[in-house]
Formats: C-alpha cells, sequence, structure tokens
C-alpha cells in the first residue's frame, strides 16, 4: 500500500509478524477452554478479578467501609490469592510478551481519525465501564459467562452471547458516523 492512504509498508523482517488465522486460534481457545475446565473443574473469566482488587483495595483504604454483611466483604476476605487473580495476572504479562514477540508493542490510541485522542480516550474508557458494569450485572464476562458459561450448554451462556452481539452491533452502528473509509484498513 502506498504511503499516501495513510498506511506505510514495511518490511516483513522488522514490521509486525501476522495475526493468527482466526481458525486456527478459535480451536487454541476450545483447546485452552477443555483443558481448563478438565485441570482446575472451572471454565475461564476476567471480570471477578476485578471485584477481589476493588474489595482488597476498599479493605485496605477504608476497612470500616466494608460492612460485614455487604457483597464485597467475602471477595475482601477471600483475598487476592485466587486463582481468577492470577490468571488476570497471566493475561496481562501473555499479552505483553506476545506484543513483543509479534513486534506489536508500541504505544498509540487507536481509533476513529475523526475524534482527537483524549476523545478516543474517552470513548474506550465509557465503552470499558460499560462492559465492565454489564459484565458485573451478567455475572460474567464474554469469557466467563459467554464461554465459560455456553460450553456446558448452559442457557445464560447463550442468552448472554447473543446480548453481547446485539450490543455490540448497536454499538458499531452508533460509532459509524465517527469513522472514514480509510480508518477501517
Amino acid at each position: 500500500m502506498s504511503s499516501d492512504q495513510g498506511i506505510t509498508a514495511v518490511s516483513p523482517r522488522t514490521g509486525p509478524k501476522p495475526v493468527w488465522n482466526p481458525y486456527v486460534a478459535g480451536v487454541a481457545l476450545g483447546v485452552v477452554l477443555f483443558a481448563t475446565f478438565l485441570v482446575t473443574g472451572h471454565g475461564l473469566g476476567i471480570t471477578g478479578a476485578t471485584t477481589y482488587v476493588t474489595a482488597a483495595a476498599l479493605n485496605a483504604a477504608v476497612p470500616p467501609g466494608l460492612a460485614p454483611h455487604s457483597y464485597l466483604a467475602a471477595y475482601a476476605r477471600a483475598g487476592l490469592n485466587h486463582w481468577i487473580v492470577w490468571e488476570v495476572v497471566g493475561v496481562i504479562l501473555g499479552g505483553f510478551l506476545g506484543g513483543i514477540a509479534g513486534r506489536r508493542l508500541r504505544p498509540r490510541i487507536d481509533g476513529p481519525r475523526r475524534v482527537n485522542a483524549a476523545g478516543r480516550l474517552g470513548f474506550a474508557i465509557l465503552g470499558g465501564m460499560a462492559s465492565g458494569f454489564g459484565a458485573r450485572m451478567a455475572m460474567g464476562c464474554t469469557s466467563g459467562m459467554g464461554l465459560s458459561g455456553s460450553a456446558p450448554l448452559a442457557v445464560a451462556g447463550f442468552v448472554f452471547l447473543v446480548g453481547f452481539f446485539v450490543a455490540g452491533l448497536l454499538a458499531g452502528r452508533a460509532m459509524t458516523p465517527f469513522w472514514n473509509r480509510e480508518d477501517a484498513s
């Protein structure tokens, strides 16, 4: 591609490595999910870790603020040494190492070019907050409720996935005016 389109060509040796084939990545994810069920007795998840971290932070900052009967009290009593917290640490570390290995680790703010960097960060924060709130309301995220919930054929997992995709389609439509054709390439 020419640089006049806003994209510059990079050398195969110095540029980013190609991303995984989606079919291979899907099979790999299925194998990891199956192995997780087999070895640990439960599936994957992420948002539970944020609840453990929130409870620990609140307990450290304002111990009396954590009433013994509150939702977060049980999480605070359990502490941070929980499988889901360690899973998230592994995901962050694995993503960082994968970015280095794939030569894709570089600071940047992605998003539509019609919106400045502060606006893109605002969209990202707003979207992250909405996703996090929705995941806690659904009692699971895309990996916890979607993948790990639908793997044993739980109805809640499939309902979550349908709702997740519908919300994603609606959010995508709402964001369409902010994107140019060039932004999609």
